[in-house]
C-alpha cells in the first residue's frame, strides 16, 4: 500500500504563490506517475497535472498552464505543485494521487489540503 499526505495548502491573495508537496510513503518502489487534481465546491474534480516516474515532461489542463508547475523529488519521494500568479477560480481542495507501475489508473489518493485565493 501506499500513502500520501499533502502540505501547504492555505490563504492567499490573488497574484500570490503557494507551493503543495505531497509526500508518498509505504510501498513507494510501486509509483509510477504522480499527479495534483483538485475539487472546487459544487464542481466536478479536475486534475491540474502529472509527472511519470521515467523522466518525462510533466503536463497541465489548459486552465493552469504557464502559472502551475509540478517537479518530483525520487529520494525523497514527494512531489509538488508550484502555484504562481494564483486566481480565485484556483481555489478548492487540492488532492495528490498516485498510479501503480503497470497501471494508469490513479489508485492511490491523499486526504487534500485547501487552497484559498481571496480577490
Amino acid at each position: 500500500q501506499v500513502q500520501l499526505v499533502e502540505s501547504g495548502g492555505g490563504l492567499v491573495q490573488a497574484g500570490g504563490s503557494l507551493r503543495l508537496s505531497c509526500a508518498a510513503s509505504g510501498r513507494t518502489i510501486s509509483i509510477h506517475a504522480m499527479g495534483w487534481f483538485r475539487q472546487a465546491p459544487g464542481k466536478e474534480r479536475e486534475c491540474v497535472g502529472g509527472i511519470t516516474g521515467t523522466g518525462g515532461s510533466p503536463n497541465y489542463a489548459d486552465s493552469v498552464k504557464g502559472r502551475f508547475t509540478i517537479s518530483r523529488d525520487h529520494a525523497k519521494n514527494t512531489v509538488y505543485l508550484q502555484m504562481n500568479s494564483l486566481k480565485p477560480e484556483d481555489t478548492a481542495v487540492y488532492y495528490c494521487a498516485a498510479t501503480s507501475t503497470g497501471s494508469g489508473v490513479y489508485m492511490y489518493w491523499g486526504q487534500g489540503t485547501q487552497v484559498t485565493v481571496s480577490a
